[in-house]
């Protein structure tokens, strides 16, 4: 079998790993406690888009918001991974979105349920090119941004992280078998807010990579 681009990951990797809560500013404008320990969730590989494809708002969403955060792609899989050799897993990072429908996520906070609805469904994790290791020598110190319509939104640096890197891959890799290809989103930085039909979404990594969507209606 030919060897898989690890570059083209959305088009083959198994699952997408997301963090919650892992800046504390971010858990603290949700009025959530601030984590001791990871706050884990998944999206299926569906979830993936790219530029060019429109982010589509659940027909069951009333509120749906943005959140910018840096992607670790998996280049090496292993299960039980020390902190100290994380980083030899790591082939390269992406710029993401966990697009987030919060009223549906408010109500299954409420009643104790998973937050499936909220965070998994198609379009919810836009992606930009694979950016190589070596294009971001410090994962645990650049800036990420985002805009809608042109207005600033989001602006944090992932030194602000309450988990670092090595510490996730560390952490999940003790009860998920981390594969080649897997996603790992990161967390998300303060100023989550609501995006509308027909709104465009800007976000960058410093000079690194920046990436733009529009938001549209599921007909």
């Amino acid at each position: 079998m030919a060897a898989r681009n690890v570059s083209r990951f959305w088009e083959w990797g198994r699952k997408i790993i997301c963090v919650g809560r892992n800046y504390v500013d971010h858990a603290k404008e949700l009025k959530n406690a601030v984590p001791t320990e990871p706050v884990l969730f998944l999206k299926p590989p569906s979830a993936y888009i790219r530029e060019g494809s429109p982010i589509l708002v659940p027909t069951y969403c009333r509120n749906l918001h943005h959140e910018v955060e840096l992607g670790v792609v998996i280049g090496k899989g292993g299960m039980g991974i020390s902190q100290a050799n994380a980083m030899d897993h790591v082939a390269g990072y992406a710029l993401c979105l966990d697009m987030t429908a919060r009223d549906v996520q408010d109500e299954c906070k409420s009643k104790g349920l998973p937050w499936t609805r909220a965070k998994a469904f198609n379009t919810s994790c836009p992606i930009s090119d694979f950016i190589p290791k070596d294009r971001i020598p410090e994962p645990g110190n650049v800036n990420l941004w985002l805009k809608v319509n042109g207005q600033l939104r989001q602006s944090g640096c992932t030194a602000q992280m309450i988990f670092s890197i090595p510490y996730l891959i560390s952490y999940i890799s003790d009860f998920i078998t981390l594969e080649e290809g897997d996603l790992i989103l990161t967390g998300t930085p303060k100023g989550v807010s609501a995006v509308q039909e027909h709104d465009e979404l800007q976000a960058g990594i410093e000079d690194v990579v920046t990436m733009t969507f529009k938001v549209d209606r599921h007909i």
